[in-house]
Formats: C-alpha cells, structure tokens, sequence
C-alpha cells in the first residue's frame, strides 16, 4: 500500500498540477503505511491513528532505530487536513518535493528490507 502512494508521489512533481496538500497527504500517507508495515513485521499491533509521531514512539520504544525519521512528523497534518476539510495548510515555503521523495523512497526501502528479514 506504501508503495502505491510512494509512486503518486513521483507522478506528483509538477507543483502547477499537485498543490502542496495533495502531495503532503501522499506523503503522510506512504509514510503512515510504511511504519504500520514495519509494525506488523516485528510483530508489534499498529493504532488506528494518522500521527506519524505516535507510530515512531511506539516502534522507538520496542527498540526500533527511528531517529532519522523524526522529520516525516510535519507530514501528519496533511491527513488530518485533507481527510477533514480542515482549510489551506499555509506553509512558509513550497515543499521541497524532490528531497522528500528520496527520504520516503528510502524509508519504503527500509521497511521493505525488514519485511524479507522476517519472511
């Protein structure tokens, strides 16, 4: 599933097609799925909860390294605002799309690695 919004991402670099929040939400979105993966794969049951923060304190606490991905947190009110119609996310500056994709892109390949480590 991760991998799906991970690939609307790369269709996503044209910012006079995708807005910020479309492309926010696929990132909260591919980096919800991967985290609740690798939850699964160690055997851990994921909450039902959009907070990127609450799913990396629950894998950090069951000895997960997951102090490079602290930054993905800022993506949870993509979620929160695209799912509930909460208004227009004013950011200081446009997303920086490309850095983005490489840092979800290896966070999917991080998640995919554990998985065949448990299979």
């Amino acid at each position: 599933m991760a991998l799906r919004d991970l690939k609307a991402l790369r269709g996503m670099r044209d910012t006079s097609v995708f807005v910020d929040e479309i492309f926010g939400f696929h990132v909260q979105q591919s980096v919800g799925k991967s985290l609740k993966a690798w939850m699964c794969a160690t055997g851990l049951t994921y909450p039902f909860t959009h907070q990127i923060s609450r799913l990396l304190v629950l894998l950090q606490n069951s000895g997960a390294e997951v102090d490079s991905l602290w930054w993905a947190d800022e993506f949870t009110i993509y979620a929160h605002q695209a799912r509930y119609g909460e208004g227009h996310l004013a950011a200081d500056a446009p997303l920086e799309r490309e850095s983005i994709l490489q840092a979800v892109d290896q966070l999917v390949n991080q998640v995919q690695a554990v998985l065949k480590a448990v299979k």
